[in-house]
């Protein structure tokens, strides 16, 4: 039986930390319980799952659907978008069958990328290595997810981008729906020797196809999101913050003067392999704290604020009462005052 190759390449950034990485993975998993169901795609889909970040790594090879099990979404800094089309392109060599004189190989793949953002890596040339050695070797859709997309890099991969404007779980459910149904529809037309080009239909409470390509300037930090990471003074242990763009002041159109700031969005415990899929290469880029709006307590120890800074320049947590405190990145005792007003402090890639 002739296999129906499925890659899924997930943007694992900090941007996506709390409900956007929450809802794609209940959403990738939906999809393989659909699956389950078509004996059709029980029959031919293979599928695999890459993970970008500011690495790239393949979290499950090629699999057939009934022994594929339960996996988790990383967490990193950076969206080496770039790099994970290298790696895609490496793994399409490496897995997926080729047609000779004597066997015929796997259906051409299908090959779905997610991103809620734009690349921080330099990706022009392995969108230039994709397009001649790739594009004519698998079926690309680039997915959007939420408002804050470079659609103009995306179509320069594939002119089948779709945009979601909401990463919540009604969403992105609608969407993994039609992307279960696209896959079954390929394993249908397959099992009669034939395989289909075209896009179904969108359901388009949920999603449209993208029809702007608005270029970003380019930058090595997503501006629409501020994050930090921090640790746990009692217990060591990482967490991260992030803060979305938020409009403060909408002046009159004539004026052209809107005042932005970043409103807390979540702040959620991440594993030390958060350090491991960060790209610790990316030059640091600073924010000043008054352009933040709300300060977490700790997730771990829930201690009054998870947003002091040791002199080291790291974040930790710290209860209010004790006069000093022992800094869990750097081990030295440090003593906390209430005063000084606002200062410059490094974030994340986004």
């Amino acid at each position: 039986m002739r296999r129906l190759p499925v890659f899924f390449v997930l943007d694992c950034s900090e941007s996506m930390v709390g409900e956007p990485i929450d809802s794609v993975q209940e959403g990738v998993e939906l999809i393989l319980s659909g699956l389950r169901k078509d004996p059709y795609a029980l029959e031919t889909v293979y599928i695999s799952i890459i993970a970008y970040a500011g690495i790239v790594r393949t979290l499950v090879p090629l699999t057939e659907l009934f022994a594929f099990n339960h996996f988790s979404f990383p967490l990193g800094g950076g969206t080496h978008l770039g790099k994970a089309l290298d790696h895609l392109g490496q793994e399409i060599d490496r897995y997926v069958l080729k047609t000779t004189t004597e066997v015929k190989g796997d259906w051409k793949p299908m090959v779905y990328i997610f991103t809620d953002g734009r690349p921080t890596d330099e990706y022009e040339q392995a969108i230039q290595r994709w397009n001649m050695q790739y594009a004519n070797k698998a079926t690309v859709v680039a997915i959007g997810l939420g408002a804050d997309v470079d659609f103009s890099i995306l179509k320069k991969i594939t002119e089948n981008t779709i945009s979601i404007d909401q990463i919540t779980p009604e969403y992105v459910k609608g969407l993994c729906k039609w992307i279960t149904a696209s896959v079954v529809s390929q394993s249908i037309s397959v099992g009669s020797n034939q395989q289909k080009n075209d896009l179904l239909p969108l359901d388009e409470r949920y999603m449209r196809l993208a029809k702007d390509a608005l270029s970003i300037s380019k930058n090595k930090v997503d501006e629409n999101c501020a994050t930090f990471v921090g640790r746990c003074q009692k217990m060591g242990k990482p967490y991260i913050i992030k803060y979305t763009k938020n409009l403060q002041y909408k002046s009159p159109a004539d004026l052209n003067i809107n005042i932005y700031n970043f409103k807390l969005n979540t702040c959620s415990v991440i594993s030390e392999e958060y350090f491991t899929w960060s790209d610790h290469q990316a030059p640091n880029k600073q924010i000043n704290t008054a352009e933040l709006d709300g300060f977490p307590e700790c997730p771990h120890c829930f201690a009054e604020t998870a947003f002091a800074v040791c002199g080291c320049g790291n974040l930790m947590c710290y209860d209010g009462y004790r006069e000093s405190v022992v800094c869990p990145w750097c081990r030295r005792q440090i003593s906390f005052s209430s005063g000084g007003g606002d200062f410059d402090l490094t974030r994340g890639q986004g």
